[in-house]
Order: structure tokens, then sequence, then C-alpha cells
């Protein structure tokens, strides 16, 4: 699938080294003393196959927190769900668990029910704020709480934090690009996936050597 890499092994460990630390492309070619523009590209098939290994990753049953976010700039006009110029992404955690992110065209409930019905088990339970693009879960074959931000973020298990830290920490994440170009979006995305989904440093860098070896070397 993927052409060799023509870097030594001795800078690709560096470059491996440098993405898991959250380096730019721009500040690992500086330190490893490659060409930006091979760090770069080097970088990005990374995160192509961090994206082919997050594939159809099952989430199976147990409890669950969904909700929307949406990326992109700072801009001025209407925010929040709708806000225009922005990328809508969908999450699906795991109570205590990994995370699933899918880019999505909007958030009503057809667009989202069938992603829920792929990846969580019907019985399961699902915590959601109060969009009304998850009223259908109230008679659906999962078990459906609701939290009401405006009155009670958190009741005790009843919550949707982790996939509020999920967002932040990815956003977080991004902000230090200046601005990602849209076709590489949900590489970019897949990547925060996985960092979070992965979050020792030594396990990443473990993972990323073998798979570099599998697909690169």
């Amino acid at each position: 699938m993927y052409r060799k890499s023509q870097i030594s092994w001795h800078k690709q460990a560096r470059l491996i080294e440098h993405f898991v630390a959250g380096s730019t492309a721009r500040t690992a070619a500086k330190l490893v003393n490659v060409n930006k523009t091979t760090a770069a590209f080097y970088f990005h098939r990374l995160r192509e196959i961090i994206a082919l290994e997050c594939k159809n990753k099952a989430l199976f049953s147990g409890e669950f927190e969904v909700d929307e976010s949406y990326f992109g700039g700072v801009r001025k006009g209407k925010r929040g769900r709708g806000a225009a110029g922005k990328v809508p992404v969908f999450g699906i955690l795991k109570h205590g668990g990994k995370v699933y992110t899918q880019i999505i065209p909007d958030a009503a409930s057809k667009t989202l029910m069938p992603i829920i019905r792929d990846k969580i088990q019907p019985d399961s339970i699902v915590y959601s704020d109060c969009w009304r693009g998850y009223n259908v879960l109230d008679v659906s074959e999962f078990k459906h709480y609701r939290i009401n931000h405006s009155k009670l973020f958190a009741n005790k298990h009843n919550h949707i934090n982790g996939i509020e830290n999920f967002w932040n920490q990815a956003k977080r994440h991004m902000r230090k690009f200046n601005g990602i170009p849209a076709k590489h979006f949900e590489l970019f995305l897949k990547e925060c996936e996985w960092r979070f989904n992965n979050c020792d440093p030594t396990d990443q860098l473990t993972q990323l050597r073998q798979w570099v070896k599998q697909y690169l070397n």
C-alpha cells in the first residue's frame, strides 16, 4: 500500500519520537536535520497509518457518552451547532474507555443514529446533552439519559465530561498547527483519537514503530 521510505531508520526513529512528542514537522525537521518538506510528508504518512489502524474499531456494550463538536478557526457570526465555516464532528466515548470520532454533514437524528447503532450494541446506556438530534434515542433500543448543561453538568456517574475532555484535548493539539487543510482534517482528527485512546507516550512510540516497520520498511 505504501512506498518504502527512503529515510534512514535512525532518522525515521527520531521523527517518530518528535511526532509522539507533538512537535510540528518544521521543528522536527530542524532537530533531525532533514528537509521540512520531507518531515511534513513523513508526518502525513504517520497520520495515514494511524487513521488506517483506527478504522472499524468496535465499541460494543456498556455505558457511552455521545456529543458533537465543531472545529475551525475563529469566525464572526453564528457559533455552536451549525456555525458557518466549521467542521462538525460526532464522538462516542465509552465510560472510562476509548473514543470514536467521525466527521458528519450535520447533527440531525438521521445522521447520528446510524453511527450510534453501528458502534454501540442495543440495551447499552447512552448519555447525551439536550440537543434535539438525540430525541430519537428516547424511543430507541438504548437506555437514554440526558445531561442538562444549564442546570446540572454532572451528577455522579451520569455525565458527558469524558467526551468534553476529548474535544478540549483535540482542539488544543490542533491549534498548534495554525490551520489544517480541510482535505487533511480527518487525518488530524484520527491522530487525536489515537492519542486519547493510547495516552501513554511510550505505548504510542511502540505502536508507531511497529506500524512503520509494517508499512514503510
